[in-house]
């Protein structure tokens, strides 16, 4: 198995792949506390727009990408704090735009087929060494500033209301968690797709919540999830010649019906001795 470190294309995937895999389901825990799940699939749409212009104006597609989903995120978190009852609109509406746009830019763009997929479903192949700086980078600074935020962020996760009252900078930290999502989107896009990042966000949370009694517990076991889901699917990639968000996104929800397996026998069995 070692042998497919010998392709240079590889090893800049599992780089790549483990800086997402660590980032993404951070984030992703928070996005599910705060009921926002929705919004990686919108940022989504709006990333592949970015790209689709990023192709037509000549210029690197990942950061055209990052541009629109930071400008899409803060967007979207403005309204949402201005009109908090509109939020599942406000984020509608920003979906179809992002779709309508790229489907114009895709179709306006000289792109082949075959570069824009590997956006849209993430492919091994034709990521970079640029991208893998760029990852590398901006999931460092994504780190930096969740570790900064960490505290903070908690106690507005689980009681807004209450942080407002005690003074905490809830708009500003709300503006930034919007642009953290923002730059995880567009920094996982080359592995796992803009279609299925939200996926790699949401699923390892989801199945690590099933095992895990604590907050910062579910957070730690939902990175373990995450990485070996991403470790598991690039093989899967590699060896069956598949598009690597689909493989790394399958292997995750295999794990999720595993641990969600394993919970229901826990429970039933107590229960059944009681």
């Amino acid at each position: 198995m070692l042998e497919i470190f010998q392709f240079d294309f590889m090893q800049r995937a599992f780089i790549a792949g483990i800086s997402i895999g660590l980032i993404c389901p951070m984030i992703g825990m928070f996005i599910i506390m705060r009921r926002q799940s929705l919004i990686g699939d919108g940022l989504g749409h709006i990333a592949f727009a970015g790209v689709a212009t990023g192709w037509l104006l000549g210029i690197y597609p990942v950061m055209s990408a990052t541009i629109f989903t930071v400008a899409a995120a803060l967007g979207i978190e403005e309204l949402r704090a201005r009109r908090p009852a509109f939020g599942d609109m406000i984020l509608a509406i920003f979906f179809y735009t992002g779709m309508a746009l790229a489907v114009l830019f895709s179709s306006m763009s000289k792109a082949n087929n075959v570069n824009l997929m590997s956006y849209l479903f993430g492919s091994i192949v034709t990521v970079s060494p640029l991208d893998v700086k760029v990852i590398v980078g901006l999931a460092v600074i994504v780190l930096l500033i969740m570790r900064y935020i960490f505290k903070e962020l908690l106690f507005i996760t689980f009681d807004e209301e209450a942080a407002i009252v005690s003074g905490l900078p809830v708009k500003k930290i709300n503006l930034i968690v919007a642009l953290l999502i923002a730059l995880t989107v567009s920094i996982s896009m080359r592995i796992v797709g803009v279609l299925l990042v939200a996926a790699l966000m949401i699923v390892p949370v989801a199945a690590s919540l099933q095992i895990s009694a604590s907050f910062r517990r579910t957070i730690m076991n939902a990175i373990l999830i995450s990485e070996l889901s991403v470790v598991s699917g690039l093989l899967g990639s590699f060896y069956l010649n598949l598009a690597s968000g689909g493989t790394i996104v399958l292997s995750a929800v295999f794990l999720f019906i595993l641990l969600f397996g394993l919970r229901q026998t826990i429970f039933d069995r107590y229960h059944a001795a009681r």
